[in-house]
């Protein structure tokens, strides 16, 4: 019984374990091919594409004023009004006053390399030094190699906000340098288009220059002043290409970015668009933890269906194996695990153990003269008289074709021998009929007693030679043997 158990038990174990595997694997395949999709579908796809969308965007509202600038600064009026002496400033003011009105500049301006006065939209509004903190920026320009930069400085002219200058050197047809032109845009406008960007495309979005430095974010951005606090490296920005884009994974504050890098070429700086990859993939990891859960209920579901399966057909099989299917009485395969069961405890508590075996007399000449089926109904029916004449704790047990073996716990000889005579009178009063005719049935029995020192073998053997001992006598009868002489 408990190999039984103990096997339905590996059964049970061998089945969850394929449940749970198979399950966790489909599962974990799934989530790892979706999340895989999802970063290709990002970093092939979604992030070049809002780059490109995004730099579409800026050479309409960033790159524009670096080409005013340019025009600005080969405009022939401009040359020409520097190298007749800068007469008449007012033209200059007019002309700047336009360029301001008609691209809807926040400032445009004019410094002149041989005055070094600094025209603007509104009027002269100073004389550049070099050793004025505020004029740093036109003697570096001076020295540029680059036909123009792009700086954020302090606007004089507008109480000191912070605006973005495209600041153009202005040469004449021979090349020489005669001073620096441009307009700018203030930092806020600037900042109000890229928090409007990362609200449509649902990124994050800053400029960074080739030293590493974020020059521009939105107001409702980042916080950090360098791209290494952002998780990636300046010096990759120096050793990649100025040419497209790449997409690369970071790591920051415990979560995980892609980021799309692409140069401008026309500012000089380069463009990042962040997607949080943590955020992205919590749908697909909430997705999995659902199956995972789903995956749960079916395998306890299945197992629970297995088991009470398992279960019903274990004891529909150890009925069969433990019952005779025709007169409900124990099995040989029974008697091995009930007759040991009640030697030990019988040895245990001391008690006496008898046996009775009997044999239905004639049981051949019965089914030749009136077929297989009636003898059936005879088997069924001394079955059932023993039953009636029996204790509930006494176990009974078809030992062969029409043999019963009866084991009687706490039962000493004399009773045993009391029990069997009872059965026996029962028997052959009882009518047995079939189709209408009556058969009569006499039993043989033989009984014996367990004694000291004595198995179960020894037990059984006892009673089989007190029941051939009653055959011997003439059937019909209740034998003793050995057994009873020594016990008394």
């Amino acid at each position: 019984m408990l190999r039984v158990v103990y096997d339905r038990r590996i059964l049970i174990a061998v089945v969850s374990a394929l449940l749970v595997f198979g399950f966790l694997a489909t599962s974990l395949a799934s989530y790892y091919v979706s999340r895989q999709s999802l970063r290709n579908a990002i970093v092939v796809n979604e992030l070049p594409l809002t780059s490109d969308n995004i730099y579409s965007e800026i050479q309409k509202d960033l790159i524009r004023p670096v080409l005013i600038s340019s025009v600005m600064s080969t405009d022939t009026f401009v040359r020409n009004w520097v190298l007749a002496g800068e007469n008449d400033p007012d033209r200059m003011i007019e002309y700047l006053h336009d360029i301001r009105e008609r691209y809807k500049a926040v400032t445009s301006f004019f410094v002149s390399e041989k005055t070094r006065i600094y025209y603007h939209a509104d009027g002269i509004l100073k004389t550049v030094r070099e050793d004025e903190w505020r004029d740093e920026w036109y003697f570096r320009v001076r020295k540029l190699m680059q036909p123009y930069e792009i700086n954020v400085d302090p606007d004089l002219a507008n109480q000191d906000a912070m605006t973005i200058f495209i600041n153009y050197r202005v040469r004449d047809s021979n090349g020489n340098f005669i001073g620096v032109t441009g307009i700018g845009l203030t930092v806020n406008a600037v900042r109000h288009l890229i928090d409007e960007y990362q609200n449509r495309f649902g990124r994050t979005i800053y400029f960074a220059d080739a030293l590493g430095r974020i020059v521009l974010k939105g107001d409702r951005g980042i916080s950090e002043e360098r791209i290494d606090d952002r998780g990636l490296p300046a010096r990759q920005l120096q050793q990649w290409t100025q040419t497209g884009s790449r997409t690369v994974e970071v790591q920051h504050a415990g979560r995980e970015y892609l980021l799309n890098v692409r140069f401008i070429p026309e500012l000089n700086w380069y463009l990042l668009v962040e997607k949080d990859e943590t955020g992205v993939m919590a749908g697909i990891r909430n997705a999995l933890y659902v199956n995972l859960l789903i995956c749960a209920v079916i395998t306890g579901i299945v197992l629970l269906a297995l088991w009470l399966t398992v279960t019903r057909f274990q004891r529909r099989l150890e009925a069969m194996a433990t019952t005779d299917k025709l007169t409900g009485a124990a099995t040989r395969h029974a008697y091995d695990i009930l007759s040991d069961q009640a030697v030990r405890d019988a040895g245990r508590l001391r008690q006496p153990l008898s046996a009775v075996m009997l044999d239905i007399d004639r049981f051949k000449d019965i089914n030749d003269s009136h077929g297989h089926l009636a003898g059936d109904r005879i088997l069924c029916g001394v079955a059932n008289a023993m039953r009636a004449s029996l204790r509930s704790s006494d176990t009974i047990c078809r030992w062969g074709g029409e043999e019963f073996l009866v084991m009687l716990r706490n039962c000493d000889l004399h009773n045993a021998a009391r029990i069997a005579e009872t059965i026996r009178q029962t028997v052959e009063q009882a009518a047995f009929d079939y189709n209408g005719r009556t058969i009569p049935v006499t039993v043989s029995l033989g009984v014996a007693r367990l004694l000291p020192g004595q198995g179960v073998d020894d037990l059984v053997g006892d009673a089989d030679a007190a029941l051939y001992r009653a055959k011997q006598a003439g059937r019909n009868c209740v034998g003793t043997g050995q057994t009873a002489e020594a016990a008394d």
